[in-house]
């Protein structure tokens, strides 16, 4: 990749320090990696001028790039370790994931979308990633010849937390996940005893999650 203006490191620190800080954001590490991530590789060409701006935005094939916001306070919420193994529902164009694998060991990402889960790998690899793995795939089946995983984020709603998620949480993991669809609800998920022990967080608004390529198409 070419380098990057200083401008724009300087926009990337307005925006976590502005839409990220102040509402309550505290984990250091979470911080240190948004203000890492080039925001602006992971939106199309046209929107790179709104990449830093406090909302989603459309990346083709009815999906979209969460807000900043939304994307560090899953990841603080999830409590990542240097040796965590993460679990990602939904690469999208690869932001989340390049966050998450900034602070984790391993993340194994799935994609329903082929064109998107290959551009986000093309991506990935050219910003320097080694310990992403990459799958085009059913979300709600998770990665089973993977599991068990430390951490799980799903970054489309679920109708309920797919039971796959779950066994392949490991016991004491924690999940984030969206869940309804008219309304909706980000769910803090910790695993005890074989139990999702959920906790109501804050409302949002994502893409369904969807269970088949047609459904997609």
């Amino acid at each position: 990749m070419e380098q990057e203006p200083d401008r724009l490191r300087s926009v990337r620190e307005r925006m976590v320090r502005e839409q990220i800080e102040n509402r309550g954001v505290r984990d250091v590490r979470v911080l240190e990696a948004m203000r890492k991530v080039p925001r602006h590789w992971f939106v199309p060409e046209g929107d790179r001028d709104a990449a830093h701006e406090d909302r989603p935005l459309p990346v083709g094939y009815q999906q979209t790039i969460s807000q900043p916001y939304i994307v560090a306070y899953m990841t603080e919420m999830l409590q990542i370790g240097g040796a965590d193994r993460v679990l990602e529902i939904g690469t999208g164009t690869g932001y989340q994931t390049a966050v998450l694998a900034e602070l984790a060991k391993e993340v194994f990402t799935v994609e329903i979308v082929e064109p998107l889960s290959l551009a986000a790998r093309g991506l990935l690899r050219k910003l320097g990633f080694g310990n992403i793995y990459f799958r085009v795939g059913n979300g709600w089946d998770g990665w089973p010849d993977a599991a068990p995983f430390d951490k799980v984020i799903v970054t489309a709603a679920a109708r309920e937390v797919p039971q796959a998620l779950i066994e392949q949480l490991k016991d004491g993991g924690r999940m984030m996940i969206p869940v309804g669809s008219e309304v909706q609800e980000l769910i803090e998920g910790v695993k005890c005893h074989g139990i999702l022990k959920k906790d109501r967080k804050i409302p949002v608004r994502f893409v369904p999650l969807v269970s088949s390529r047609e459904e997609k198409e």
